[in-house]
């Protein structure tokens, strides 16, 4: 559920018509409802009440502080997997007792700066890592909290690009080496094992792959204990999908309790990493109609948006439900639509936001409101053809605010120079 939808015919935010946004702020722009976002991390948080736990937002998925702070209020931690990530949770106000650290590349600036912030714990994804993280901590006069982030070999029944559980990705470690692997962490100086990790994928809209990594899981601490390793935290990651299209994921209470339930016999603490499910739905792209042409086999609707704004369509070939926001047809009636292909300026063929879409028919200047765009859309937009990035708006019931201000043709080439000797006239 989220709390966009209509009001005789007028597309709204909570209480404010985004037209009203639009008008004030410019296209394109993510709007995000902060009512939605609590009230998904509060759902994903229910089932896990009873236990020691700690919700670590995936920070990646849409890294504004805002939307950090506001997790961060209702008592989520953060999972990064960068040093900035890790600047952005500081600034926010997150308590570094509430952060671990995954990723496959942490620099050594990255990992002192994580040491010196006293975090909760850092998720381990090879030995070199392992290595390096030890001299650090024992050069800074630290104890490195740590997990291992073990490959379970589980098809998590998604996207190529987004499932990390098999052999061939690249992240983690075989969980059939982690026994020696630990053995070797406990002997370090500056290294303080505490927990197991496991990370699968995004997008899962299946629960059996997250039991079956788990059942792997719980079998490695119980081996880790008989072998004098104590482990205190389990992190299962994150993953669980969102309806895009016509998926359905399990919901959070079914899910959450089948993991409760699995975990009953064990004293563990359960840290889970969401990231999609908090955010996906509870934010929108908006972009305005430029023109429309038809071309020798297909209509286009060319908008202010493109792939730099929303990669996702390009990149995946996901789908994001298309809402007018001053809507002229009523649902399921097919007349006053056409087929067409929504398209942004980029000079790219894969520039395209849908395709092969029924949508109203439109004029130039009407309003168009991609959803499902709080995951992975500002996030990973870029300033490809040298676009300023959109601007950022957080909706809280009759009010809004920008979050972050539309970027400017000076931002551009902020940082940028022409050296001195190419300066000069030849």
């Amino acid at each position: 559920m989220h709390h966009f939808h209509y009001i005789t015919d007028e597309l709204y935010c909570e209480n404010i018509p985004v037209k009203r946004i639009c008008e004030e702020v410019g296209t394109p722009v993510f709007i995000y409802s902060r009512g939605t976002l609590e009230r998904h991390f509060n759902i994903f948080q229910e089932p896990f009440v009873s236990t020691d736990h700690l919700i670590c937002y995936s920070l990646k998925a849409c890294s504004n502080i805002a939307i950090l702070r506001i997790f961060g209020n209702l008592g989520g931690g953060l999972d990064i997997v960068s040093g900035g990530e890790l600047f952005r949770g500081l600034k926010a106000g997150i308590d570094p007792s509430r952060i671990v650290y995954s990723g496959v590349g942490k620099k050594v600036s990255e990992i002192d700066e994580a040491l010196a912030a006293d975090i909760l714990m850092f998720n381990v994804e090879s030995e070199e890592e392992l290595v390096l993280l030890d001299r650090r901590a024992r050069e800074m006069g630290k104890k490195a909290r740590m997990a291992l982030r073990v490959n379970p070999d589980v098809d998590p029944l998604t996207h190529p690009y987004i499932a990390t559980g098999l052999k061939k990705s690249k992240f983690g470690i075989d969980i059939s080496r982690a026994i020696e692997i630990y053995q070797r962490a406990r002997e370090m100086k500056g290294i303080e094992p505490i927990g197991v990790d496991c990370h699968i994928g995004s997008q899962l809209t299946e629960l059996s792959p997250f039991l079956d990594a788990l059942e792997r899981l719980k079998k490695l601490v119980w081996e880790l204990s008989h072998q004098g390793i104590e482990i205190r935290c389990l992190d299962l990651g994150g993953g669980l999908g969102i309806p895009y299209e016509d998926e359905i994921p399990p919901l959070p209470a079914v899910y959450g309790g089948a993991i409760v339930e699995q975990l009953a016999d064990m004293k563990l603490k359960l840290i889970l990493e969401p990231g999609r499910l908090l955010v996906g739905n509870a934010g929108i792209l908006v972009t305005s109609v430029l023109y429309q042409k038809q071309g020798g086999e297909k209509r286009f609707i060319i908008v202010d948006a493109a792939m730099n704004d929303l990669i996702r369509p390009s990149l995946y070939r996901a789908h994001h439900a298309l809402w007018p926001v001053h809507r002229k047809v009523p649902v399921g009636v097919a007349n006053g639509r056409v087929l067409a292909d929504v398209v942004g300026p980029i000079c790219e063929s894969g520039d395209f936001l849908a395709q092969e879409r029924y949508v109203e028919a439109v004029q130039t200047g009407d309003l168009l409101a991609f959803m499902s765009a709080g995951a992975y859309g500002f996030a990973m937009s870029s300033n490809y053809n040298s676009r300023p990035r959109a601007c950022e708006v957080l909706v809280d019931g009759d009010d809004y605010f920008v979050i972050r201000d539309r970027e400017t043709y000076a931002d551009l080439i902020r940082g940028e120079r022409v050296p001195e000797r190419i300066q000069q006239a030849s």
